[in-house]
């Protein structure tokens, strides 16, 4: 038999309608096969779910980073924040309050109806966030919302876990507003 690379193209379809033809092993045999590699094929399968299913969403809109009004406009700056995320085909806004000497963080997902938990995470100082350990989280209700208190000050990433699917967002800086 020749090489795969050196067959032409009639020769290598030929090819292919026989091998379509073969009779498929049957499915204890198959599963015979699977299970000689436990191991490999759960780590493997656990790594592509983690893969797949794990996004970091976009940044779209952020009120501290407006530019400048037009001419003959006022506005005072504000303390409180606005974010709002894109990612698979969901937006999560995200609102920063400030309360005494700690944040309240307030937010809803817009987009297809599911339940999920928002995990608040600090950011890990390695630079991987996806893995940092969660220290707070909330469920989201029937809208989609979530509330966090009394957070302290610093860098933080939101987790939200949705069905099948994570949406990790970028860090947050909770602190004063900067000039």
């Amino acid at each position: 038999m020749k090489p795969t690379h050196l067959l032409s193209d009639h020769e290598f379809s030929q090819l292919a309608r026989d091998a379509a033809a073969l009779p498929d092993a049957p499915p204890a045999l198959q599963r015979a096969a699977i299970d000689q590699w436990p191991a490999r094929s759960s780590l493997l399968q656990t790594a592509v779910t983690a893969a797949v299913n794990r996004v970091v969403a976009l940044l779209t809109f952020d009120s501290w980073a407006v530019g400048s009004l037009a001419h003959g406009v006022r506005a005072v700056p504000s303390d409180n924040r606005h974010l709002l995320f894109s990612a698979l085909g969901r937006d999560v806004d995200v609102r920063v309050t400030p309360a005494a000497d700690h944040f309240m963080l307030a937010g809803q997902i817009l987009g297809p109806d599911e339940s999920g938990t928002v995990e608040l995470a600090n950011v890990a100082a390695d630079g991987d966030n996806t893995n940092a350990e969660a220290i707070r989280s909330a469920n989201l209700d029937a809208l989609g919302q979530f509330r966090i208190d009394g957070i302290p000050g610093g860098a933080y990433v939101l987790r939200l876990r949705l069905g099948d699917d994570e949406i990790v967002l970028p860090p947050i800086d909770l602190g004063a507003r900067r000039a």
